[in-house]
């Protein structure tokens, strides 16, 4: 006997009318027609069955903060990092944890699984770490949490950051991060690169920076961390985040950037939702839209998953940890109109951000974990069209959330009485 049996599942490759088989914990058997008994049956009625969403770029330090000690008026990221700073001595770790779960709880109705959160060690007390590493734990049967050591202040430009961030590594903080545009002078900003990737190099961990989030298209030290990590042999363990000045840069030397990221393997983690918010903001018309070159890295080979960033904090009002609301604007802002670039804005919000966050055990396959996410939609397409309702949220084989189908109800003469929006797309079969 199994302990689940979904049956009757579309799958993000389009594979339909499949089984998904589940015994303790981990997918058995994905196959049709499962005759054998199961604890618990869900009939998936043809929607689309997907692991779970991955968020690969977060602050969760900041999450839900919003409004505290003032709003953001400019809209801008350099007052957002103002405002981060006059909140960061008014909260306290029990503040933070609070918000953190309460996010967390909404991520895992929405479906997330997994989330790579930026932490802030600019801060003596490193109260973000302490909270978060206490929230990872009790987090960690429904939701994989990755604690990124992020100086927000730059590595070098605080004069405690260094020694901050290699104490929050010691407290068990998982990823090195940096923020190389924010130092003083673009060669501190190298420097800073070269500093964190040798932590990272002799620790064994992985390397997430934000990048050149900036509208300058003379910032490129994702060109420096492309270096570092070949030097120091880190291919395929760093991350880009956000690369927004690639949209403003020269084409030829973005013609010669691009190779280098994918000779050393660096993937790229642009935040569409914040990345459409923040740049530009100094331009009048024409007005550029600052999300990075998505066709072109992910046309060239690099690993390209789509983050958050922020939910209702000082750099973002809005939010509500959707990643199809993610994948929708990234779609739009880079243009990928197509159906395969479409269903691979899709990709972009699962499986490649779970490669990035190095996620194990994770897919629709026998022998992964039995974490999944049925939503009403038939298609990867459909479901960020409608940003699908989430049906059923699984994790270890266990549904631990859960929606009710979403069927307007009419009352027009003549007309059906129900409205399923889900309905609308034309047939595959």
């Amino acid at each position: 006997m199994f302990d689940l049996i979904v049956k009757n599942a579309t799958l993000p490759d389009g594979r339909k009318r499949l089984d998904i088989a589940v015994k303790d914990g981990v997918i058995a058997a994905v196959e049709a027609g499962i005759t054998a008994d199961a604890k618990e049956m869900i009939d998936a009625e043809g929607h689309l069955v997907a692991p779970p969403f991955v968020d690969p770029h977060f602050h969760m330090d900041a999450t839900l903060s919003l409004g505290t000690p003032r709003m953001n008026v400019s809209g801008t990221l350099l007052e957002g990092i103002a405002l981060w700073g006059e909140l960061k001595p008014i909260q306290s770790v029990d503040d933070i944890v609070a918000r953190a779960l309460r996010y967390c709880d909404l991520a895992v109705s929405m479906g997330l699984g997994a989330i790579r959160t930026h932490v802030d060690t600019c801060d003596d007390e490193l109260k973000g770490v302490q909270a978060l590493l206490e929230v990872r734990e009790q987090v960690k049967d429904y939701i994989d949490l990755q604690l990124v050591a992020f100086p927000q202040d730059g590595v070098l430009r605080d004069p405690t950051a260094m020694a901050n961030t290699v104490r929050a590594l010691d407290m068990g903080v998982d990823v090195v991060g940096g923020i190389p545009h924010f130092e003083r002078t673009m060669a501190d900003g190298a420097e800073s690169v070269r500093q964190l990737c040798e932590i990272a190099a002799d620790r064994g961990l992985m390397v997430d920076m934000h990048c050149d989030e900036s509208d300058d298209p003379h910032s490129r030290h994702i060109e420096t961390l492309a270096y570092e990590t070949q030097r120091l042999g880190l291919q395929g363990r760093v991350a880009g985040s956000h690369l927004t000045s690639m949209h403003s840069m020269d084409n030829y030397y973005v013609s010669k950037l691009i190779p280098l990221m994918v000779e050393a393997g660096v993937h790229a983690i642009p935040n569409p939702l914040i990345n459409i918010m923040l740049q530009g903001r100094h331009d009048s018309y024409p007005k550029r839209r600052g999300q990075t070159r998505v066709r072109e890295l992910r046309d060239a080979g690099i690993t390209v998953g789509f983050g958050s960033d922020c939910v209702m904090d000082p750099w973002y009002s809005l939010g509500k940890a959707d990643m199809l609301d993610v994948a929708f604007m990234g779609l739009h802002v880079g243009q990928l109109s197509s159906r395969e670039d479409m269903a691979w804005c899709f990709e972009a919000v699962t499986t490649n951000s779970a490669k990035i966050m190095g996620l194990e055990g994770y897919g629709i396959a026998p022998g992964c974990q039995a974490n999944m996410v049925l939503l009403q939609a038939q298609d990867p397409i459909e479901a960020i069209r409608l940003r699908a309702n989430r049906l059923s949220v699984i994790r270890g084989g266990r549904v631990i959330a859960s929606n009710q189908p979403q069927i307007a109800q009419l009352a027009l003469p003549g007309r059906p009485s129900e409205v399923d929006p889900a309905s609308y797309a034309p047939s595959t079969d």
